[in-house]
């Protein structure tokens, strides 16, 4: 399994010009510090700078406007994604609503039916406060997207692979959709990573993360990412940085770009551990259903193939009852119980009680998510005992 994942990931590589993956990830905005020689890009702890006479356009004023450690991440994670610029906030939902300051009151904007919790609610109880309009599809068809678009839609935003579901959209038919009429198509790439799915590459206008997940990959640091296709996409996202203020702090970026340096060994062993533990809990006797592209029993197991270069390590199942569920989670030992997801350790939470409380159970029985559902982030621990830990609480 993970012979293959990485056959898949080193001939997409080959297929571009210029360094490969690691080799960006290590390289691009990590470049020695010129002052010193010091490997790894040095943390800029300060809020203003000296500035040596009056009017000189200088790089570097205020420290909301701009910090050097943050630049060097904002040009490690364009790279990775393929993308022009990016900029980086204080959390994925900072970065999500830095995008929609871009558009205004009025605007309507087509989503997923099935995103994580935190997104509907910024859109529902604040944004709509404003005036954004937003209609919920399911984005897995897109024609259900094409029907959904007004004169006045602005946006398509998408998660691909969805939080908890597991359900694909196909970025690249939602954005010859988008191009048609116009609209920017923006994809939640977390699940992911830019390591195994490159939304840019297949058409998508701008990519968003939450580094807090795998591009961070331990568990210590919050912050997100909007990578951008277009000049006049990253001014006004950097114009919302200093304006609003919900920037990323340097020792935040620090802890990223230090991520981003192992991410395609951690998500190679995120994939392979993945994709056992799946195999295991779709023949495991006490699991009523396994949501996970890499199984050739997922509606869009093929989608997935030709989509992504790999399937990761995010996985749902269904223990059948919120009862079933408690008494399996009490039981753990390895696995350990919490919100978040994308670190090295193995992580599992219970969307109806945490990410997707908020959306009540109406909310979610109309996508959905049941009770019983438990979502797990395989870590990179060593797999035979992240199994016999579940096998163990599921007894």
């Amino acid at each position: 399994m993970k012979k293959e994942s990485v056959q898949r990931q080193t001939t997409k590589d080959q297929r571009r010009s210029g360094p490969g993956f690691s080799t960006r990830a290590i390289h691009d905005g990590q470049e020695p510090d010129p002052l010193t020689g010091a490997v790894t890009v040095p943390i800029y702890a300060t809020s203003t700078y000296v500035q040596k006479e009056l009017g000189k356009d200088i790089r570097y004023d205020y420290a909301r406007a701009a910090n050097p450690t943050r630049d060097r991440l904002e040009t490690n994670l364009a790279s990775l994604e393929g993308g022009l610029a990016s900029r980086v906030f204080g959390s994925g939902m900072a970065a999500i609503n830095a995008l929609c300051t871009m558009f205004k009151s009025g605007d309507h904007v087509v989503c997923g039916h099935n995103l994580y919790g935190g997104v509907p609610r910024l859109f529902n109880q604040i944004l709509t406060g404003y005036g954004f309009e937003f209609t919920y599809v399911d984005t897995s068809d897109p024609k259900s997207v094409e029907h959904a678009l007004r004169k006045k839609t602005r946006m398509v935003y998408i998660e691909t692979p969805t939080n908890p579901l597991m359900a694909l959209s196909d970025i690249e038919a939602i954005a010859r959709i988008c191009k048609s009429k116009k609209v920017e198509l923006v994809v939640d790439n977390t699940f992911m990573s830019p390591y195994f799915q490159q939304p840019l590459a297949l058409g998508a206008d701008m990519v968003v993360h939450s580094t807090t997940k795998f591009l961070n990959g331990h568990s210590d640091g919050i912050g997100g990412v909007v990578v951008c296709t277009r000049q006049e996409q990253a001014d006004q996202l950097a114009f919302v940085q200093k304006a609003a203020g919900a920037i990323l702090s340097p020792f935040e970026c620090w802890l990223i770009l230090r991520g981003t340096k192992t991410l395609a060994v951690r998500m190679l062993q995120h994939d392979c551990n993945g994709r056992q533990v799946a195999d295991f809990l779709a023949a495991h006797k006490k699991v009523k259903k396994v949501f996970y592209p890499g199984l050739k029993d997922h509606p869009q197991h093929e989608l997935a193939n030709r989509q992504m270069s790999g399937f990761g390590s995010m996985i749902t199942f269904e223990t059948g009852s919120l009862a079933n569920a408690g008494k399996m989670l009490k039981r753990l030992r390895v696995c350990s119980l919490g919100e978040s997801l994308g670190g090295v350790e193995t992580l599992i939470s219970h969307p109806a009680t945490m990410t997707h409380a908020g959306i009540g159970e109406k909310g979610r029985a109309a996508i959905g998510i049941t009770d019983g559902m438990v979502r797990l982030s395989v870590g990179i621990e060593n797999v035979e005992d992240i199994v016999a830990d579940l096998d163990q609480a599921l007894a």
